[in-house]
């Protein structure tokens, strides 16, 4: 009994295999620009900002420019600073440079009574 040996043709498999791309998945952007954007919106408005330091200490002023380290605060009544941004804890926007941001909260700047 002879049997015959069957095998599939395999460049059927090989064509198909090159016409169809393979789909990678694309990782995520390393950066979005998201603080960047924020930088230069505040920059452009001139908005008063108050950063507050990892240790707790705060400083009022407007953003003039940044880098990938550094913040430089324009401020008025006090010379301009140079801040890393990795001693920066939060940025918070002032509406006014004479409000007290306790004011914004809706607590009175002073205990006084006024009458």
């Amino acid at each position: 009994m002879n049997r015959k040996l069957i095998r599939p043709n395999l460049n059927e498999y090989k064509e198909k295999m090159s016409r169809e791309p393979v789909k990678k998945k694309t990782h995520p952007p390393s950066e979005t620009y998201a603080e960047n954007y924020y930088y230069l919106k505040q920059m452009n408005k001139k908005t008063h900002v108050s950063i507050a330091f990892v240790d707790g200490e705060t400083v009022d002023g407007v953003i003039e420019w940044y880098d990938r380290n550094c913040i430089k605060l324009n401020r008025t009544d006090a010379p301009n600073l140079l801040i890393y941004k990795r001693s920066v804890k939060y940025i918070l926007k002032l509406e006014d440079p004479d409000t007290d941001v306790a004011e914004k909260k809706g607590r009175p700047k002073s205990t006084e009574k006024k009458e």
